[in-house]
């Protein structure tokens, strides 16, 4: 049994007229009449009752037009599949962002690509700035979302939002009301980026501290936002975060002011490659570059 004997039959048995089907099939009566047959007889059961006046579907004949219909729907639904697949909308898409952005916005843009792509598994990493890079430019992840300057001619980089930065402080162990208050705090003890981990985030905060007159005591180092904010919490130091983290904090323990004298911003950037010109690539960008005007 092949597909056309399939087509032939539910083109007779629609129009009930083999006269009518074979014109709208653009084949000969006499070659229909054949394939009919040959399938009939495949099958060891009559399809059709013809005589010279009309021509009616048996019983078995409606009930093999009925399961014929619903295995070219299948069909048709695996084929859209396949297609979808060999368009790359289909398997695995990687993104990687750093701990000092992460926000319910990454949350909506899952959300809102798996609303898009329902086949592709999205998978998301918290990886170093530095790290990304080297991923993207190797293919082990399709988009990443960093903080800091770009310099690889294999990346191509969008401006998310440019993010300031705040203080951050345990109310139970520091008295600290007003950005005016801050040389206040040169004694205190000082949680940071690992500057291996992030050299350039780590410098950014050693400026910060200069502006204000002193040298920060950096008593303890962390790769991970949740955990400076943690060790903050605990009573082990203070600490010098993007403003991002503080709007998205609700902790009543920990206070923040921010830094709004000193005119020191990072880029956070979206990175994908530049031969990357995909549909879910294009889709995610857009996404949050249409976010980024209600940061």
């Amino acid at each position: 049994m092949e597909l056309r004997h399939l087509k032939y039959f539910l083109a007779v048995a629609e129009e009930l007229n083999f006269t009518k089907a074979s014109e709208k099939l653009f084949i000969s009566q006499p070659p229909l009449s054949r394939q009919i047959a040959e399938l009939e007889e495949e099958l060891q059961a009559k399809l059709f009752i013809r005589n010279n006046k009309k021509v009616e579907l048996t019983e078995a004949g409606k009930y093999f037009e009925k399961e014929t219909k619903d295995l070219f729907l299948n069909l048709e639904r695996i084929s859209l599949k396949t297609k979808k697949i060999a368009e790359n909308v289909s398997g695995e898409f990687r993104i990687a962002y750093i701990s000092s952005i992460y926000s319910a916005i990454i949350s909506d843009l899952i959300k809102h690509l798996k609303t898009q792509f329902p086949y592709v598994n999205f998978k998301l990493f918290e990886i170093s700035t530095t790290k990304q890079i080297d991923a993207l430019e190797q293919g082990k992840i399709e988009m990443g979302i960093i903080r800091s300057p770009i310099k690889s001619p294999k990346i191509q980089s969008h401006l998310w939002f440019q993010d300031g930065f705040s203080i951050v402080f345990n109310k139970k162990n520091i008295q600290l009301k007003s950005e005016k208050e801050i040389l206040n705090l040169k004694d205190e003890t000082f949680v940071f980026f690992n500057k291996d981990y992030a050299p350039h985030y780590h410098e950014v905060l050693l400026e910060l501290c200069a502006f204000y007159g002193f040298t920060p005591k950096i008593i303890h180092e962390a790769n991970n936002i949740n955990s400076i904010v943690q060790l903050v919490k605990n009573g082990l130091g203070i600490s010098i975060v993007p403003s991002n983290i503080a709007r998205n904090n609700q902790d009543p323990e920990i206070g923040f002011i921010e830094l709004k004298k000193v005119n020191l911003r990072t880029d956070v950037s979206i990175i994908t490659s530049k031969e990357d010109d995909s549909e879910i690539t294009k889709t995610a960008v857009d996404f949050l570059l249409n976010k980024s005007s209600s940061r």
